[in-house]
């Protein structure tokens, strides 16, 4: 079992995905209200080799010799993978032992605006940055960053990485009621986008619970709305920026290699009792995101649920 790679899992977006996880659990430079990983326990901007390089290029070579290819080898996981100081050299790596393989970076793209990580990053052949607010007020309320981030800084670190970048970036936005949806934050919002010029803007919402307890996902309606109001005026460099629509998770029929023996594991295991997500990953041995992409899947198909207790957020089957 790997502790640094996860999957290959289903994405909505990147098909059979192996994930690298460069921090520990919950390591990150925001603590987003939604963050399906839980809350952020070290908030930080020190880069550091928080998993030692050997130690990822060791799971990496014993995959690549074991392992068809996936489809994406895709740098995520349980916090923010460009706090590691060595994410450009494992993708170096990466893309040495495995040229033919793209490599994407989910990143919440608030240290773009150091030089040193947009060089590491211009390897990859997909980035996808996030961006849920372009105003101080929403972006304090619903990204929760570290004190020394400003909004103004974080905007144009994107907007340089764009400039001298030559692969594709998709920006991803989350919609939440009474977070992120009031017409001023969309206005903003469209202002950074025609700054940026991404290939793609893809907007999203909740899946499951969040961190907070008032988080209710926008519904289909108000997506198709944003959408809409948005590709109307996303005309850029005599090309309009498409919009999608990425809230759902897949139906099974449409995920290749879907593992029947993960879906079983935890049912097998919620049946006897609730768990939450750590519990679940703990229990089956399996990294956070590996078993979050099976919960989604689990959930469209109406086969568990979810429950707030006080201990957190805790998944049960649903019994006829």
């Amino acid at each position: 079992m790997y502790k640094y790679l996860f999957g290959p899992v289903p994405s909505r977006r990147l098909g059979m995905s192996l994930g690298v996880d460069l921090v520990p659990h919950k390591v990150c430079s925001l603590d987003c209200v939604y963050c399906e990983c839980g809350s952020t326990t070290k908030l930080t901007l020190e880069r550091k080799e928080y998993i030692l390089y050997d130690k990822v290029i060791k799971e990496l070579d014993h995959f690549f010799e074991n392992s068809p290819d996936p489809d994406y080898i895709t740098f995520s996981g349980s916090g923010e993978p460009t706090l590691n100081s060595r994410i450009g050299d494992v993708l170096s790596y990466i893309k040495s032992k495995k040229p033919n393989i793209p490599v994407a970076i989910l990143t919440n793209a608030t240290l773009l605006n150091q030089n040193d990580i947009r060089m590491e990053l211009i390897q990859a052949d997909l980035v996808l940055p996030s961006l849920d607010a372009a105003n101080h007020n929403s972006f304090a309320k619903i990204n929760k960053p570290h004190e020394s981030l400003n909004i103004e800084g974080y905007i144009q670190g994107i907007v340089d990485f764009r400039n001298m970048y030559s692969g594709q970036i998709w920006l991803e936005v989350m919609i939440l009621p009474k977070y992120i949806d009031s017409d001023s934050d969309l206005d903003r919002l469209l202002e950074a986008f025609l700054k940026i010029n991404p290939d793609r803007i893809q907007i999203n919402t909740l899946d499951r619970p969040g961190v907070e307890d008032d988080l209710v996902p926008a519904s289909r309606e108000k997506l198709e709305e944003v959408k809409d109001y948005w590709e109307k005026k996303l005309w850029v460099q005599s090309r309009t920026i498409p919009v999608e629509i990425i809230s759902s998770a897949p139906a099974r029929k449409d995920i290749q290699s879907y593992r029947s023996d993960m879906e079983a594991a935890i049912l097998e295991t919620i049946a006897r009792r609730p768990c939450t997500l750590d519990d679940l990953a703990k229990i089956i041995g399996t990294h956070i995101n590996e078993i979050n992409k099976y919960l989604d899947v689990l959930e469209a198909d109406n086969k568990i649920e979810s429950i707030r207790q006080e201990r957190g957020i805790f998944y049960q089957v649903i019994r006829d």
